[in-house]
């Protein structure tokens, strides 16, 4: 009887020290849940695997834990679906779940967070704020706000338009212990032969350093700005990013102005503003060329050129939103890419094939049939862009097959190069849908300019 009484209190001891050691360290209270989750994880997988469901269990599960373990996860989810050849088809399919729009946070957060960020109550700089978030993602939710005037100025009609992107409350702490978690099981599987080639150590990492930009509302503001700047010094009025309003920006909070336009996929959107066929491609065309003489000239581009990030202006210019994640090329890179592109252009598959060996990570081809065999297995895979139909693309297939076409040939293609081709994929999708006897990839407008760009490298 006494060792049984004992071994209660024993117990309930530990558990009010567990919980004690929770309420007063979140990492720990993380860590726990992220173990209870991976748990029931483990026992939902097996009961849809008993149950025949051998394919899909995996897939399901995994989201449906991502989602409940929150934006970080999310994030990663997000990652997968938008990253084909990196991860199994079935799971690529699935994640796609995780593109759809995310429940915002409740406003009262929302005020807290906009009330640390600025030092005072948020109607104290903002006239009117809208409570019903413009877009909601995994990191932040965007409202729509009109800026107070100057004292002294009120009724003169100065005051503004803007949108501010806030951050979800304390995300920083949150993914930084999710991170911890995420490296720990990518050193596992890194153990595992079958899962090691696909390098989960490196995915995990270059997730981290990615995400960590975006955290980062302070560093988007001024990435908005070297845009802007490119543009002036290419002397470009046709194209901008938002300007921010850098007196009320902080890492968590971004104000910025506001762009009213219409997707560059919305093809009936563009028609009802009176833009003809012509014009619309004109304007796609004039933005692809800023985004190249950036990349190009500068090393610099916009990393997510996604439907909802590039619009069709009211004033008629191209609009480019969230620069969260960008790129900044080598000198070499951007030969390099300039050199791949217009190999592809001319069908000159060889090049292409030496091209691609230069920028990846191999030993090169020892005889002319070598380079022959890599050569028609890239014109294999990439005809239906030269004047193919356009239902012979699969977009989502490019990639994977460009990588295991690259694997074949023992080539492994570096992550800058597999995010400029996903950004040419979405390029060519618009132009199909603006003008469908456009092809963006033989294009001479565009061949001139990457030519033009390479020539002052």
């Amino acid at each position: 009887m006494g060792l049984s009484v004992s071994g209660g209190l024993a117990t309930a001891a530990f558990f009010a020290f567990l919980l004690a050691a929770m309420r007063a360290s979140p990492a720990l209270r993380r860590t726990l849940r992220t173990f209870f989750e991976v748990t029931w994880l483990a026992l939902r997988y097996l009961r849809r695997r008993l149950a025949g469901e051998k394919e899909q269990a995996g897939p399901i599960e995994l989201r449906r834990t991502f989602e409940r373990l929150g934006p970080t996860y999310i994030k990663f989810g997000q990652l997968i679906a938008s990253s084909s050849g990196l991860f199994p088809d079935r799971y690529v399919r699935e994640f796609q779940h995780c593109l759809d729009r995310v429940p915002p946070e409740p406003w009262p957060l929302v005020r807290a967070t906009l009330q640390q960020a600025l030092g005072r109550p948020p109607e104290e700089v903002f006239a009117a704020i809208d409570p019903v978030p413009l877009a909601s993602a995994s990191i932040a939710q965007v409202y729509g706000v009109t800026l107070k005037a100057p004292e002294g100025e009120e009724g003169t009609a100065v005051a503004r338009e803007l949108v501010i992107k806030v951050q979800r409350r304390g995300l920083p702490a949150l993914v930084r212990d999710d991170i911890g978690m995420l490296s720990i099981a990518a050193e596992i599987l890194q153990q595992l032969p079958r899962i090691s080639n696909a390098n989960p150590r490196g995915i995990v990492a270059e997730f981290e350093r990615s995400l960590g930009e975006e955290l980062d509302f302070l560093g988007e503001a001024a990435r908005m700005d070297e845009w802007n700047r490119i543009m002036r010094e290419l002397g470009r009025v046709d194209v901008a990013a938002p300007q921010p309003v850098h007196s009320l920006c902080s890492r968590e909070l971004l104000t910025m102005e506001r762009f009213r336009g219409v997707r560059v996929d919305d093809v009936d959107g563009i028609r009802a503003r009176g833009i003809s066929a012509e014009q619309a491609e004109s304007k796609l065309i004039d933005g692809m060329h800023a985004w190249f003489q950036c990349l190009i000239r500068y090393g610099f581009f916009h990393g997510d050129v996604h439907a909802g990030n590039l619009l069709v202006l009211d004033d008629g210019r191209i609009g480019f939103l969230d620069f969260g994640i960008i790129g900044r090329l080598s000198i070499e890179r951007r030969r390099q890419i300039a050199s791949y592109l217009l190999s592809f252009a001319t069908k000159d598959f060889v090049l292409l094939a030496k091209t691609m060996t230069q920028m990846g990570v191999c030993e090169g081809k020892l005889t002319p049939s070598e380079w022959e065999r890599f050569a028609r297995d890239l014109e294999e895979a990439f005809s239906p862009f030269l004047g193919g139909s356009v239902k012979a693309i699969d977009y989502s297939q490019v990639i994977p097959k460009m990588i295991r076409i690259s694997r074949k040939h023992g080539t492994r293609l570096p992550s800058d190069f597999v995010l400029v081709t996903r950004q040419l994929l979405y390029f060519d999708r618009y132009a199909r849908l603006l003008a469908p006897t456009l092809n963006l990839f033989a294009d001479p407008r565009l061949m001139m300019t990457i030519g033009a760009e390479l020539m002052m490298l």
